[in-house]
């Protein structure tokens, strides 16, 4: 298994031969098939034997890849898609083939030391100090669960006889958030909007002083979203730090999607108080145009996240020195150097590349909009904000969403599966693609 045989070095240009196929042609759409239709295809992989490398690659490429949908395909415009840049998917392959660790220092010192170049630039446009300081970790649900427990660790110190601990976020907050208030054990305060859609500090300040002057309970976190799944608004994130402020409670911005928007001119003033925040998560696998998984988890200061994430045992005090070890700064102790790819993307295409190609999203999502607002059979549900635009098929029943959604992906035109705003269905585009064009876009349209 451990010797590079001539065998070996075969299945390596065959791998490298389809990785390079895969990168320069046109993404397939693809799509699910059952367990049972697999099953009966291809039947048990794993024998006493084995299958070899030439027959099980060709089992991958000839059958379970064509079973997964690509979420590089210019027309899979669902839930938040991906784009990796083809330098990002590429390094992807260096990283996995060089077998480095990245939860400490003393092991990755060359790999975390990229890493935090990546973060630093993310620091940078956020306007938080240099004294700020970050981790990659697997994904947003993992990113705001880190900072959340740093936040209610920081908030035990201040109040330590509270008896239960509460969130305050949005209906719209990510799903994530509640995920993490049940991981936690503690309640989520779920706060109207404004109508804008937005959560302001206004809202915020009177449903945790109502709830501090009622209850034994004490909010521990004000969460923040920046570019909401579903529709991409961003809160009032300005307010909300004001409101966190005065009555000394974390503020936390969850911007898996939409803080990549920072590097966008054009939407900027947008995040205004984000600055502000005591930790902040951004996925580069969203729309920074990195592979999965890599959400980038930032904290105003850091050594509060190192005293709470810090794991202690005989065999790992020769890592606790003044050494930057990622382990320190989120629920992680093993960690793949996720980041890399999205640094080596980062640094050779420059910033300016990622500003353009942000930006191209936010332009389409406009132009799409205009042409949802002149045809006939659909209405907006709102003007876009970053680069998700949602909308309604005037007449239509919820069951008739799913049924044009699933003709849709098996006509291998588009994927775009229906979701719900204010209890109605809706369809939405999520542009985080710049191969997307406007004639992907049309072409879906005339669909409906």
């Amino acid at each position: 298994m451990h010797e590079f045989t001539s065998e070996v070095e075969e299945l390596a240009k065959a791998v490298m031969e389809y990785s390079l196929a895969r990168l320069k042609s046109d993404p397939p759409l693809d799509g699910p098939r059952s367990e049972a239709d697999l099953y009966a295809e291809l039947g048990n992989t794993i024998t006493a034997a084995g299958l070899g490398g030439k027959e099980t690659l060709k089992v991958f490429t000839e059958t379970l890849a064509l079973a997964c949908i690509s979420t590089d395909h210019p027309r899979n415009l669902a839930f938040i898609p991906s784009a990796p840049s083809e330098y990002s998917n590429l390094f992807d392959l260096v990283v996995g083939a060089s077998s480095l660790y990245g939860g400490s220092w003393q092991e990755g010192a060359g790999a975390v030391f990229a890493e935090n170049q990546a973060i630093k630039w993310l620091i940078d446009i956020a306007g938080l100090p240099s004294s700020a300081g970050g981790v990659f970790v697997q994904g947003g649900t993992m990113g705001n669960l880190s900072a959340l427990v740093v936040a209610r660790d920081q908030a035990r110190k201040t109040h330590p006889d509270t008896e239960r601990w509460v969130i305050a976020c949005s209906e719209e907050s990510h799903s994530s958030i509640t995920s993490a208030a049940h991981v936690m054990d503690v309640d989520l305060l779920k706060i109207e909007t404004n109508e804008e859609l937005r959560l302001d500090g206004a809202h915020v300040a009177k449903a945790i002083d109502e709830l501090h002057a009622t209850t034994n309970k004490r909010v521990f976190a004000i969460v923040g979203t920046a570019g909401s799944t579903n529709l991409g608004i961003v809160d009032d994130l300005a307010s909300l730090a004001i409101t966190a402020k005065e009555r000394n409670i974390w503020f936390h911005v969850d911007g898996a999607y939409g803080l990549a928007g920072l590097c966008a001119p054009s939407v900027r003033h947008l995040y205004k108080g984000v600055e502000d925040a005591d930790s902040f998560i951004v996925d580069p696998h969203k729309w920074l145009f990195a592979p999965f998984d890599a959400c980038a988890l930032v904290y105003r200061n850091p050594h509060v996240a190192k005293e709470t994430h810090t794991q202690h045992a005989s065999y790992l005090e020769t890592l606790h020195d003044d050494s930057w070890s990622p382990s320190d700064y989120a629920i992680h102790l093993t960690r793949r150097v996720r980041g890399l790819p999205f640094w080596f993307s980062l640094a050779a295409h420059g910033t300016d590349a990622y500003s353009k190609a942000v930006e191209e999203g936010i332009r389409l999502a406009k132009d799409s909009a205009k042409l949802i607002a002149a045809h006939p059979n659909l209405e907006l549900v709102r003007e876009p904000e970053l680069s998700i635009v949602a909308f309604t098929r005037k007449g239509w029943s919820p069951a008739q969403y799913q049924e044009w959604s699933d003709a849709l992906l098996e006509k291998q035109i588009g994927f775009i599966p229906p979701s719900k705003h204010a209890g109605e269905s809706i369809l939405r585009f999520a542009f985080v693609n710049p191969w997307t064009s406007m004639d992907d876009v049309q072409m879906i349209l005339d669909t409906l």
